[in-house]
């Protein structure tokens, strides 16, 4: 796995051992990536279920101002803070080693995020309880995109009536990204 653009490119990236964690593959971080790369200058990026912290790691060699990191496990945590150390953007990132719900709380009121990319452990509903909380926060921008990494099974009929909007929706062959963005 390495960063596939921006002043980071082509460093590898560590990965955490073990059966604990999904990186999400080169491939459809590049495909990903070239979705929303135009708009990413100068952004703030909130990366949830962390893992290697290759998603927001990403984000900020292509331009993003700042990424938050959330990741509860503790071996994750110190494989993003040498990814971070590996391709120099530590100062641009804050990272939180707890649950998802924990840091979104401690962060509500304080920082709003131009993008929020999310790769829960699959069929778990966990992207539910994140944007349950997200549809009554102050966390996101007027014009926030939402992406959640979720299995092929996983439904989202649910969003319009925590007042998101499904504005794309990207499959791959073993999952795929939804993109949501708040109602006005």
């Amino acid at each position: 796995m390495r960063v596939i653009a921006g002043t980071a490119k082509r460093i590898q990236l560590k990965t955490v051992e073990g059966m604990d964690t999904r990186p999400t593959t080169d491939r459809i971080k590049e495909t990903l990536f070239n979705m929303i790369s135009e708009y990413l200058a100068d952004s703030s990026f909130l990366d949830l279920f962390s893992g290697s912290g290759a998603i927001g790691i990403e984000a900020l060699s292509r331009g993003a101002a700042e990424a938050v990191f959330v990741e509860q496990s503790k071996r994750a945590m110190q494989c993003i803070r040498a990814n971070l150390q590996a391709t120099r953007l530590e100062e641009r990132a804050k990272l939180y080693e707890t649950d998802v719900i924990c840091a979104l709380n401690r962060m509500d009121g304080k920082k709003q995020f131009d993008y929020v990319f999310m790769d829960p452990p699959y069929d778990h509903e966990l992207e539910k309880k994140v944007l349950e909380y997200l549809s009554t926060s102050d966390l996101l921008t007027e014009d926030a995109l939402i992406i959640v990494e979720a299995s092929l099974e996983t439904d989202f009929s649910y969003a319009k009536e925590l007042g998101f909007s499904i504005v794309k929706e990207k499959i791959y062959k073993t999952n795929k990204h939804i993109f949501l963005e708040k109602e006005a």
